[in-house]
């Protein structure tokens, strides 16, 4: 194997890199000119908890709804009566 192939090889990985950083930075630049041509400027909300149709079926997020337990069962401990275990 001569000199020529090995800088070849390192040529072609060279070019691979550098076609994947400039096709990342097209999409960076995509996501940046749809902010700045949108009415608000920002993403869209994406969250399980403000989506419309997921409230219409009954789904919520499964953090909010831990959180929303954790409440409920927080509600129903009385503290003046808990004791500790000897």
């Amino acid at each position: 194997m001569s000199i020529f192939a090995k800088n070849n090889g390192i040529m072609i990985v060279i070019k691979l890199v550098l076609i994947s950083i400039v096709m990342v930075a097209i999409a960076f630049a995509g996501l940046a000119i749809t902010i700045l041509l949108k009415k608000n400027g920002k993403f869209p909300h994406t969250h399980v908890g403000g989506n419309r149709e997921m409230k219409k079926r009954g789904l919520i997020c499964a953090k909010s709804y831990d959180a929303l337990e954790q409440k409920k069962a927080y509600a129903k401990v009385n503290f003046k009566i808990v004791k500790l275990a000897k």
